[in-house]
């Protein structure tokens, strides 16, 4: 038995040395107590839930990770990417099987040309790799028994203008840099489908693959349905239970379990919303036993405050699922 999940754990970032000036546009803790207090509130939903993997998102430093990690019960292997975003925010991996693998990723794959993600003339657009890289490492959940994880977090649904503003009243710029995000966010997942073919290994009914992470959209949205690979024979539609041609290099979302116990994974502006996904290769379908939200109090993100301080662990739930190894 293997629990595997994915959290974001919302701007995890050590606060800043003494006499340093903060600068609002990098990642950093209020002030020590704060972040004290954060890292006890994570360990503890992280004891309770018992992952036995867990991907991790919004992860500033590995001396963050290793101060949660101090904070849990047993040993625990880690992974972090090498490539943050201009926040200084990444992804990461806790796990109790011991990393036999780590892969980096951040280019766009060959045949994908850069995209644009700022008005022209602004440094860094057009790009040709992920705001955030992704991780991908390989476990052993029984002896000889190889199961490859990949973890991401795509470009957010939130916007930010020129001069890092989260509003505006020019609703042509609105326009244009909801693009700008839909463009990038679309290419990252590109990027991570790459990632994940590499993974199958050209058959996912023989090779155990999950794709994880925070995707910043809901499971029919149609940059989150390229991670899927060949369309049709996602759960809850007609052509699941009937094995295809493209089984070798589909994955299978488990959003609609999800969904069917009423669960999501953060609120915006009011609404629920299931932007944390678990993928699965065909080879897994067999072993999933269940999954679920950890749908403690949540509270609600807001487009123009989107970091509004609250007194919860994380904005987002984590997602976790059972898998009979």
């Amino acid at each position: 038995m293997a629990i595997i999940g994915t959290w974001n754990l919302e701007n995890f970032c050590r606060p800043l040395p003494a006499g340093s000036t903060p600068d609002p546009n990098k990642c950093a803790a209020k002030d020590q107590a704060a972040y004290d207090a954060k890292v006890e509130a994570l360990a503890g939903v992280i004891t309770q839930l018992a992952p036995d993997l867990l991907g991790v998102q919004e992860v500033g430093s590995q001396e963050a990770l290793d101060d949660l990690v101090a904070k849990l019960p047993g040993a625990w292997h880690t992974a972090l990417s090498d490539h943050p975003d201009p926040r200084g925010i990444r992804v990461g991996v806790l796990s109790r099987f011991p990393l036999l693998d780590v892969r980096q990723t951040k280019d766009f794959p060959p045949g994908l040309h850069p995209v644009q993600v700022e008005d022209d003339g602004i440094p860094g657009s057009p790009t040709s790799e992920m705001g955030r890289g992704g991780l991908a490492v390989r476990v052993e959940p029984t002896p000889g028994q190889s199961l490859q994880v990949a973890v991401c977090h795509l470009k957010s649904k939130l916007l930010t203008f020129p001069n890092k503003q989260h509003t505006t009243t020019d609703e042509r710029l609105r326009a244009r840099y909801g693009a700008y995000a839909l463009l990038r966010r679309t290419a990252e997942a590109v990027t991570m489908r790459a990632l994940a073919d590499d993974l199958l290994q050209g058959d996912g009914r023989t090779h155990d693959v999950i794709v994880l992470g925070d995707l910043n959209d809901e499971w029919k949205a149609a940059t989150t349905q390229i991670l899927y690979g060949p369309p049709g024979s996602q759960m809850g539609t007609g052509g699941f239970d009937h094995p295809d041609q493209g089984d070798a290099k589909r994955l299978w979302n488990l959003a609609p379990k999800i969904l069917e116990q009423g669960g999501f994974s953060r609120i915006f502006e009011g609404q629920h919303e299931l932007i944390d996904h678990i993928m699965i290769s065909h080879s897994l379908l067999a072993k999933f036993e269940k999954v679920s939200t950890g749908n403690g109090p949540l509270p609600t993100v807001m487009e123009a405050r989107p970091a509004a301080p609250h007194n919860q662990p994380s904005d987002h739930s984590p997602v976790v699922a059972t898998f009979n190894f």
